[in-house]
């Protein structure tokens, strides 16, 4: 049976200016994002009776949160019937599913899904603040980390990827090929940040972040908003394209949410979650097209390819290793849009958004040269995760 008994599809999609230190506000980026996937969808702001976004009003700094549900609809003047923001969710799909099971249990006809943020530019002046004040104490799960000086999810994650390659034998040069190959794809995107060639030389010389990670196995934050529309079946026409399906979604979580507590420590919540979505559809991982796959790291985009089954357990290695495999013009393109180690940090709603406009055709210059039907969507890492598999209709 598909998801929500398939009484859902996606109509419509929307992305405002993307870039480094832009200078605009969240809920502006939001808007933009919000209105043109609205119109793309042939929907009036008045057709939309659901909003949904991720995180919500969370207590983060840096512009992480940049505008919030109420936000939006205040400011588009909706009249919902539905609404919903949560961190508490499979990685920032969830506020999807949800959206998509409001719909299919009649509470809502038309849901605007969206993420803004604005990182780049309030990270610019957290750091000029940072000048003048004093550091507070560490709390909560960083209070265990910090004495070990473990910041950042960079260390975090290295640690995960250090046992990898204890366990199975990756190498540097293997895990290079991933932001080798978004760089190479964000050549070809307009919105990217970082368009220029990169070689290997480049990656392996690149400063050190926190071993085996270099400069360009993290993300770029940015500022920008993308936007969803999800609508019942039938209910709109799409602007003229053919609804895209959502055939399955995972949101398993078998395990602790915890950074450092899974039974097998060369795994991640994307097993878990890819797991529950192939248990919800007769198709397999051969049937997918391509890929959008999350790259807050280069390790997280490894973890999605085996969790998907595009490789077995501890094989990413040698699939890596022949990059032809997943370009564009491969047997399963991978982040063809740059992903966020080069077009830039848009969470999960960026791949999504790709993903989208794979399947209607709509890539300009990257548009993947074989004809796509599906598509695998990833979206998070470390403990928690949520996956899509998309269907293009005819």
């Amino acid at each position: 049976m598909t998801f929500v008994d398939d009484k859902v599809v996606i109509t419509g999609i929307g992305q405002s200016d993307v870039g480094r230190k832009l200078g605009r506000g969240g809920i502006d980026l939001a808007l933009d994002a919000a209105l043109e996937a609205i119109a793309h969808a042939g929907l009036e702001p008045d057709d939309i009776d659901g909003v949904a976004s991720y995180p919500g009003p969370a207590m983060a700094e840096g512009g992480f949160v940049g505008a919030t549900t109420h936000d939006v609809r205040d400011a588009l003047g909706l009249r919902t019937t539905w609404a919903l923001s949560g961190l508490e969710t499979p990685g920032q799909a969830g506020t999807l599913m949800d959206a998509a099971a409001a719909i299919a249990t009649g509470r809502a006809t038309h849901v605007l899904c969206f993420r803004s943020v604005f990182e780049s530019t309030a990270q610019a002046a957290g750091r000029a603040k940072a000048l003048t004040s004093t550091p507070g104490r560490a709390a909560g799960h960083t209070e265990f980390r910090m004495p070990f000086g473990a910041a950042s999810p960079a260390n975090w994650i290295a640690l995960y990827a250090q046992r990898y390659m204890y366990e199975f034998g990756l190498t540097r040069e293997q895990l290079g090929q991933i932001p080798l190959n978004a760089r190479r794809n964000a050549a070809l995107n307009p919105k990217a940040i970082y368009r220029d060639p990169m070689t290997l030389e480049d990656y392996l010389s690149a400063r050190l972040i926190s071993y085996p990670f270099g400069l360009y196995d993290c993300d770029v934050p940015c500022d920008g908003a993308t936007a969803v529309i999800l609508s019942r079946r039938g209910t709109s026409a799409g602007g003229g394209r053919s609804p895209i399906a959502i055939e399955a979604a995972g949101s398993g979580l078998y395990e602790r949410h915890t950074w450092d507590q899974r039974v097998d420590l060369t795994t991640m919540a994307a097993h878990d979650a890819a797991h529950h979505l192939w248990d919800q559809t007769n198709l397999t991982p051969a049937d997918v097209d391509f890929a959008e796959l999350y790259d807050g790291f280069s390790y997280l985009t490894l973890q999605w390819i085996e969790a998907f089954g595009f490789c077995k357990h501890g094989e990413a290695g040698p699939f890596l290793a022949e990059p032809e495999r997943f370009a564009l013009d491969g047997e399963l393109p991978i982040n063809s849009h740059g992903g966020q180690l080069s077009a830039g940090r848009l969470h999960g709603y960026g791949f999504l958004h790709e993903a989208c406009l794979q399947l209607w055709g709509e890539a300009g210059a990257r548009q993947i040269r074989k004809p796509v039907e599906i598509a695998a969507v990833g979206i998070g890492g470390g403990p928690e995760a949520g996956c899509l598999l998309l269907r293009r209709e005819d």
